[in-house]
């Protein structure tokens, strides 16, 4: 999953799309270390554990969860990975475009 997700960071950089990490490994000195170790350059949310508040509050029960919204903050999809979560990055971003 990491590779596919730097992957799709890098070819939509100019593209009105954002990746963020909500991070429950621990503190952000372990976090930042685990970032770095995996070169992780989106940006990241510190929750400090599975019961952190962000988890709590989006109802995380799993790791990782993902949740892909639209433009308009409307969650469209959850848990897609890779090739699937691709697909449904770019069906959002040509729905955007032709809205405008």
């Amino acid at each position: 999953m990491l590779p596919h997700e730097k992957s799709l960071v890098e070819r939509l950089k100019d593209k009105p799309f954002a990746l963020l990490g909500i991070n429950s490994d621990g503190d952000a000195a372990k976090v930042r270390a685990i970032l770095a170790e995996q070169g992780i350059s989106w940006r990241q949310a510190i929750d400090g554990s599975t019961e952190g508040p962000l988890a709590t509050r989006w109802n995380v029960r799993g790791w990782p969860t993902i949740y892909i919204l639209d433009h308009k903050g409307v969650i469209r999809y959850r848990d897609l990975r890779d090739a699937e979560m691709e697909e449904a990055v770019m069906k959002l971003l040509a729905e955007m475009e032709a809205a405008k």
